[in-house]
């Protein structure tokens, strides 16, 4: 069981707020901001990529070389039904039996459009002008913040979920931004491992912000 600290973005001094809150660890959902509180557990850690120390590695690099074909779209905060499509698929591949799974287009709706602070939604397509990857995010003071991403599971070599954070990383660079948040890590969580490899990697503890060496 999970117990969460959860705070309301309202008001128009909700991007401010989130900030704030994002600097402290949390993560947005909806019009809320929120952080595990667990009393007797901190394997949770609220993470973060410092983009300008960041140098992808030998693997990294042919990620980003097998997706030069990669057509790339940055959008308001907006559903669709070819997006929704995309996310079923992946849900049923990645999570199957989440809760996340049994989402109808309504609650897809909800995720993506009902926020309170600069959202942009960034669509993945390939050559042939075909959905294959989202990831909708955040902008805060000090950097952007990968929301929620998805992407299609049968192209497994092109590994999608590295390419569009690298994607995410650059965008940030590009703006001069300091960090890419990449909400919560669990080590001994496989599905979490890939945020690792993106250093330096900090997290969040009672001091601030700290290098993880992991």
């Amino acid at each position: 069981m999970e117990r969460r600290v959860v705070s309301e973005l309202v008001g128009r001094d909700a991007s401010i707020l989130h900030y704030g809150l994002s600097m402290a660890g949390f993560r947005r959902s909806h019009s809320i901001a929120y952080a595990p509180a667990c009393p007797d557990c901190t394997a949770c850690v609220a993470v973060r990529v410092v983009v300008g120390d960041f140098i992808p590695s030998r693997s990294q690099r042919r990620v980003r070389n097998r997706n030069r074909e990669i057509q790339v779209m940055e959008l308001p905060a907006r559903a669709t039904e070819e997006q929704f499509t995309l996310f079923g698929k992946y849900q049923s591949s990645r999570h199957d039996g989440g809760d996340m799974e049994k989402m109808d287009f309504q609650d897809y709706l909800a995720m993506v459009e009902d926020t309170p602070v600069e959202t942009v939604l960034v669509e993945f397509r390939d050559g042939g002008g075909d959905l294959i990857g989202v990831c909708l995010s955040d902008f805060v003071v000090d950097g952007m913040s990968a929301v929620y991403s998805f992407f299609d599971p049968t192209l497994h070599r092109q590994s999608l979920g590295t390419f569009m954070i690298m994607w995410l990383i650059e965008k940030a660079k590009g703006l001069n931004l300091e960090n890419l948040y990449l909400g919560f890590w669990i080590a001994d969580c496989s599905k979490m491992e890939y945020k690792k490899y993106f250093q330096p990697l900090q997290g969040h503890t009672p001091e601030g912000w700290r290098t993880l060496n992991i």
